[in-house]
């Protein structure tokens, strides 16, 4: 099993690649596999979660500079209306 670190390593091996066929767009990487590219970070996300529940998976916007988040922040899917949406950790 890939931890985040293979997931970010496999994503900038194949940088020069993928900025070349889907800049702008948002990619899921697992197994350090490309597994699809999609318009917005919500269909990535809904996607990572139906098939791999809390990961490890990347998610990623093509050609974006790469965010570091504090610990504190914690992405918490609430599924509803099939939206899925950040909310706050409790």
């Amino acid at each position: 099993m890939a931890n985040l670190t293979d997931e970010i390593n496999a994503y900038e091996a194949a940088r020069s690649d993928l900025e070349s066929k889907y800049l702008g767009r948002w990619i899921l990487m697992h197994e350090r596999q490309l597994v699809g590219t999609y318009d917005c970070f919500e269909n990535a996300a809904d996607q990572a979660v139906r098939r791999f529940g809390r990961g490890p998976y990347l998610i990623r916007q093509v050609g974006a500079q790469s965010v570091t988040l504090p610990v504190s922040v914690l992405y918490n899917p609430v599924h509803e209306d099939s939206n899925v949406r950040i909310r706050e950790p409790r």
